[in-house]
């Protein structure tokens, strides 16, 4: 097979940069190793930033985004047995957030894929790629009949994730990593039950962290706190609504809704960053290249970044000529994956108990959330970051 851009990957990054590169007349062929109904179910974050929901409207992707999703204005954080709001529309001028989960985004954009006749190879195993250091990079790969497969590119979108190949095919004398294990877990449910809450609710408590959010009127998602080494036998359903309650419950007069429990599972916390992002005609983008812990919500929002300035810069080398923008892609990149990090970062340690941290050390984080949520300085600058800093 041949054609201009190769992508490693079809969760939110590489179906994306396919989109994009599709309404510049370029051509890309997609592979995946899960099956379409699994990347079309896989639960995972749910909260876009402002200009992404409008990205998406803009490449005529929002039609069932504006109809289902759930444009937030504000969020909520509980602390030291109060709750105050910060307006996010008004801190940023305007600005909100839409909550629609990218397990839809992923079905909009397989949608979008296959209705333009985009080649989109699902259940791909044995996948490597080669070449990269020169001008005639190129996929290899089994399809789901196990016959072997090449595809001839000019680049190589690695979009594969944190467990990719991509990366890994990379030698390890040009990786530069960063990365941060957290000593704590979230343990997440995605129950049948009406949201208790039109906005996010964000926790510190003593037990440690909890949230609540939201994927649809009728489904809830939260989440707690937990170990990292703990098992998921060891949280009963009844047990996971009780420490709900618990964390989430302040100022009297709110319970928490409940109901059955659909999906559930525990999920260490980490950062990372890869800050070889291009080697050659590799370029990696999303989780391949970067995690953020899931607090600040910028993990899906971090890689539809990455692909706006990739696709852009992709473009500007086949119409014009220049490399200019493919050179530049990585360092463009990192700035604001870096800004990313330390939000996440900041949002992390002032919500979690740690196990190091005494007393002292949770009531300056108390300290500190009194400010945020008390102070027009302190809550813009949570509030412009939460909805997405402006491109340079």
């Amino acid at each position: 097979m041949r054609t201009q851009v190769g992508i490693v990957g079809a969760g939110p990054a590489g179906l994306l940069l396919s989109h994009l590169l599709h309404l510049r007349g370029i051509d890309s062929i997609i592979i995946e190793d899960r099956s379409r109904p699994y990347i079309e179910a896989r639960i995972r974050a749910g909260v876009m930033e402002h200009w992404v929901a409008e990205l998406l409207r803009e490449v005529g992707l929002g039609e069932r985004m504006d109809r289902e999703g759930l444009v937030h204005e504000g969020l909520e954080i509980s602390f030291g047995g109060r709750r105050r709001r910060l307006d996010l529309k008004a801190l940023t001028g305007g600005k909100t957030i839409m909550v629609y989960g990218q397990q839809e985004v992923v079905k909009d954009l397989v949608a979008a894929r296959l209705a333009a006749g985009t080649p989109i190879h699902f259940e791909v195993s044995d996948v490597a790629v080669e070449g990269v250091d020169g001008e005639r990079p190129a996929i290899r790969f089994r399809d789901g009949d196990g016959a072997a497969q090449r595809i001839d590119c000019d680049f190589i979108g690695g979009c594969d994730g944190f467990h990719g190949v991509c990366r890994s095919s990379l030698p390890e004398t040009a990786l530069r990593i960063f990365e941060r294990v957290y000593p704590f877990a979230w343990l997440g449910i995605l129950a049948e039950a009406a949201p208790s809450s039109d906005e996010l609710i964000y926790a510190n408590h003593p037990n440690g962290f909890a949230l609540h959010s939201m994927r649809s009127p009728e489904l809830t998602r939260l989440y707690v706190q937990v170990d990292p080494d703990d098992d998921i036998a060891n949280w009963p359903d009844e047990r996971i609504w009780e420490e709900l309650q618990t964390r989430l419950t302040a100022d009297g007069g709110w319970s928490l809704n409940e109901g059955p429990v659909l999906q559930k599972g525990i999920t260490p916390m980490r950062s990372f960053v890869c800050e070889t992002m291009r080697h050659g005609r590799l370029f990696l983008a999303g989780d391949a290249a970067h995690i953020v812990p899931p607090t600040g919500a910028k993990g899906m929002n971090l890689a539809v970044a990455d692909i706006r300035v990739l696709a852009e810069a992709i473009t500007a080398w086949y119409e014009a000529g220049r490399p200019d923008l493919l050179d530049a892609w990585e360092a463009t990149c990192l700035r604001r994956i870096w800004r990313a990090q330390r939000f996440s970062w900041w949002m992390t340690s002032m919500l979690h108990r740690f196990p190091d941290r005494d007393d002292f050390g949770y009531r300056i984080q108390l300290a500190e959330i009194d400010y945020v949520t008390s102070s027009e300085a302190g809550g813009r600058s949570l509030a412009e970051n939460y909805v997405g800093l402006p491109f340079d």
